[in-house]
């Protein structure tokens, strides 16, 4: 049967408030009424997934951490996702189903000719797009984050972090605000424990906040700070090229006192959008509201008259570099449209010519055949009229 909102997550757990509980993993009353609009007959718990060990789960359910294998269902499974789980003919416990994500942090799968998805984080309420300061700045990289963001359903926040390591850290700091328009900023040194509190405060009770950027950008040192403990280990970073070592190597959820629940990802060294034109939208939209103001409803933006993209361009209401990024990104969502447009293309294809090949003609024999007709009839054709 089903546990009840607000009750024990676990029939075989005999505490829901130990060390491992999923109330120390976001489950708060929304999620328990999620649970309840999407019950499941024969589950008797509920659980969440902490981490994702290969070809098993690691899930909080009841009082236990515990490792089980993907649910028979079929059904994948990532970081942040809340499960109902059950007993197993064994005497363990096994995963029943996932359900379904209020938020997922997805992006194009890193080979180029791919056109799906890679679920990064689930059931997130903010993502937290990671900055450092001893680095040069990368706007376009940063809107692609943004972009990114926004379209998970998840709200985005920017954090700065080694404020205490850069004099230039207000200047990036100023550049970082004026990116990310309408976006907070919060800038942080973890060393120095300025700015902890600001970026608690920014983080729903009981929600969970997804830390987003590139290797050595100090996640796992602000994740420290924030635990108040070394939980994730550290390493240096290159003088010469700012990079750093991996020193996270799995989305894993990390839950603070206060209730809060932090997740740390490996460093992201590129980020293909999937799927992302409301992201774009919300990122963009300056840039879209502008390009509404044309006088032509399909203008190209490229010399027309009464364009009011380029007429901002020109007054330097709009930055060039970012109308650029932004075209840049619609082209990689639009080539990614084709891609799929053409794995179906060829899926159409392939069964046009099995029904071919099925009714015992091949399209060179359909071909030699109408070509035969053709000469045939031209053949009669001469004939009657040499008599």
């Amino acid at each position: 049967m089903n546990t009840s909102s607000g009750h024990a997550l676990d029939s075989t757990s005999s505490s829901t408030t130990s060390n491992n509980s999923p109330f120390l993993y976001g489950y708060t009353p929304a999620v328990a009424q999620h649970f309840d609009n999407h019950p499941l007959p024969q589950a008797t718990g509920r659980g969440r997934v902490v981490r994702v060990d290969r070809n098993l789960l690691l899930v909080a359910a009841g009082g236990d951490l515990l490792h089980l294998p993907y649910p028979l269902t079929g059904e994948t499974a990532v970081t942040g996702d809340w499960v109902w789980t059950g007993p197993n003919r064994a005497g363990g416990r096994q995963i029943l189903g996932v359900l379904p994500r209020r938020t997922e942090l997805s992006r194009k799968r890193a080979f180029e000719d791919s056109s799906a998805a890679q679920v990064l984080a689930a059931n997130m309420d903010m993502v937290g797009v990671v900055v450092p300061v001893d680095r040069p700045l990368t706007h376009n990289r940063l809107e692609r984050t943004l972009v990114a963001a926004w379209d998970s359903g998840a709200t985005p926040l920017v954090i700065i972090t080694k404020a205490d390591l850069a004099a230039v850290a207000d200047d990036v700091v100023g550049k970082v605000i004026l990116q990310a328009a309408g976006v907070n900023v919060v800038t942080t040194s973890a060393e120095n424990g300025d700015g902890i509190d600001e970026l608690l405060a920014h983080i729903p009770a009981g929600g969970t906040i997804v830390l987003l950027g590139p290797s050595g950008a100090g996640k796992s040192t602000l994740i420290n700070a924030l635990v108040g403990r070394d939980v994730q280990d550290t390493g240096e970073v290159r003088a010469g090229d700012f990079k750093g070592k991996h020193t996270t190597t799995s989305r894993e959820l990390v839950p603070l006192p206060n209730g809060t629940v932090l997740m740390d990802t490996p460093g992201v060294r590129g980020f293909g959008l999937f799927d992302a034109e409301d992201g774009i939208g919300e990122m963009f939209s300056d840039v879209e509201v502008l390009a509404a103001r044309c006088r032509f409803s399909d203008c190209a933006h490229q010399g027309e008259p009464g364009c009011a993209v380029q007429a901002a361009i020109a007054d330097g209401v709009l930055e060039e570099r970012r109308w650029h990024n932004y075209l840049k990104l619609q082209r990689e969502l639009a080539a990614l449209a084709r891609r799929s447009d053409a794995a179906a293309q060829r899926a159409y294809q392939r069964e046009w010519h099995q029904k071919v090949v099925s009714a015992g003609k091949s399209q060179r024999w359909a071909e030699r055949e109408t070509a035969e007709r053709k000469e045939s009839s031209g053949t009669k054709g001469r004939a009657g009229k040499r008599r």
